[in-house]
């Protein structure tokens, strides 16, 4: 007996999840039923997480919804009613429920934002859902109840046969629902990586034809589908989908041009396919997986073929300031942007300490990575995804070298917090200066001695400064 035999019996407590708002809308006249990703869920035996929530479809109409929720919950959250969504937390069992009138959604006049439309169907609201594996529902009315011969699973369009196979498709004809709602394209390439589904090749051919519309979908809305999808566990899956689909050209257009064109005399690696090699291999955390996303993204502007064969210099300083843009573009956190664009700049640093790590060579490395050191660290080794065994072994050591010298230093200084001996404040008590650039050069001076030889006195900081300034003077 396999999950998918067992599937019936983690609906059945779904539904018992379900009781207090199944008896409050069959007493009101309402059907109500449990769709999408708790069904999909729990016929893939995924056990529920700490943010775990049932979404729930009705002919019940908002004004109905909030009704009936306002004494089952502590208090609801309406952002979504436009939408025709109510949403809340039950007392009884603390179930995180959303519900939703039965509906259908499009983009009009090049509204960025969906308009929605009511309905009385649940095979039609279900028909405008994005994928047959979403499109499932469980009549926890009457599951609940148990009347005898009554149906309770509902699967009009093949869904549970499609995650036996492991295909994602639509519902109905790609195009229809791709046009209503553009963003269901990236959330195809999200839920392939997710569950390591196949595409079903007319989705891809709709997406292929249906691509433009994606510029009628605001950056907010594609960079939080984007965000969900580089957690997955293979992301590549998906992001192969976006650039072979043209979707990458409307959010993201540096990602094909990665796709360099072969040189057969002076033969280098796909960028691409190592790209997508690279972040899979990272562990997924969204900043690391961004960085290793964007971390090449300069090899296309800096490639240039020698005599020596085909060099990228200076791509990762390029790389991290087409980072920034593209982050800001798609409206990315300050903080984001810093952190996943210093990770592109710094990926290569490791590459120059060749001759070994002295004490100064490893303070510089984890002062300039700062915070970023475990996820700097990660990426340098993960952006070694060559077959030579012998280079990826030595790359290895190299790195094994490197965590233990940072290790080592530790125990002996402050090495994650690398300030000077004395302060601002003190450096111009000593020199008897107003604040002024001459208190930041003597700074910068102090910060070299500490990086260069480590953590030294109050007393030796002042003998060394007076001595500079001596010579300043």
């Amino acid at each position: 007996m396999n999950a998918f035999d067992e599937f019936p019996q983690r609906l059945a407590r779904l539904a018992q999840w379900s009781a207090p708002l199944a008896g409050a809308f069959d007493e009101a006249g309402f059907s109500l039923y449990a769709v999408g990703g708790s069904i999909r869920d729990a016929i893939l035996d995924i056990e529920p997480g700490e943010d775990f929530e049932i979404d729930f479809t009705t002919n019940a109409r908002p004004e109905d919804i909030a009704r009936l929720m306002t004494p089952l919950c502590g208090g609801l959250w309406e952002q979504g009613r436009s939408f025709g969504t109510i949403g809340g937390v039950l007392r009884v069992n603390g179930l995180k429920a959303e519900v939703t009138t039965f509906r259908s959604e499009e983009y009009v006049d090049h509204s960025r934002k969906p308009a929605v439309q009511w309905g009385n169907s649940l095979e039609a609201d279900l028909s405008r859902r994005d994928f047959t594996i979403n499109a499932l529902a469980l009549d926890v009315v009457n599951l609940v109840a148990q009347p005898e011969g009554v149906q309770t699973f509902f699967d009009f369009f093949g869904g549970f046969a499609d995650l036996h196979d492991r295909v994602l498709r639509t519902p109905i004809d790609a195009e229809i629902l791709f046009r209503d709602d553009p963003l269901r394209m990236l959330r195809a390439a999200r839920f392939a990586a997710r569950f390591d589904l196949s595409i079903d090749p007319a989705l891809e051919a709709a997406a292929v034809a249906t691509a433009q519309k994606l510029t009628i979908v605001s950056e907010e809305r594609i960079r939080a589908e984007l965000d969900l999808l580089m957690v997955t566990e293979r992301p590549s899956i998906g992001l192969d989908f976006i650039v072979r689909t043209g979707l990458a050209e409307h959010f993201f257009p540096e990602l094909p041009r990665l796709q360099l064109e072969q040189d057969p005399i002076h033969h280098h690696k796909d960028v691409l396919k190592h790209t997508w090699a690279v972040v899979d291999k990272t562990s997924p955390l969204l900043t690391l997986r961004l960085a290793a996303l964007f971390h090449d993204i300069g090899k296309p502007p800096t490639r240039a073929i020698t005599d020596e064969g085909v060099s990228f210099r200076f791509h990762e300083v390029v790389g991290a300031k087409m980072t920034r843009k593209r982050m800001m573009d798609l409206k990315y956190s300050n903080n984001m942007i810093d952190d996943v664009s210093m990770l592109v700049e710094l990926h290569l640093r490791f590459h120059t300490y060749k001759l070994g790590w002295s004490d100064a060579a490893v303070r510089r490395y984890v002062n300039d990575a700062g915070p970023l050191l475990a996820e700097l660290n990660e990426l340098t080794r993960c952006d070694c995804t060559t077959r030579n065994w012998r280079k990826a072994a030595e790359l290895s050591r190299r790195m094994d070298e490197l965590e233990a010298r940072i290790a080592e230093l530790r125990e002996q200084e402050d090495l994650d917090n690398q300030r000077p001996a004395l302060d601002g404040v003190e450096v111009m008590e000593l020199l008897e200066l107003r604040p002024g650039p001459i208190v930041g050069r003597a700074m910068t001076f102090l910060m070299e001695i500490r990086r260069e030889e480590g953590e030294i006195s109050k007393v030796e900081a002042t003998h060394r400064l007076r001595e500079w300034w001596s010579e300043q003077s």
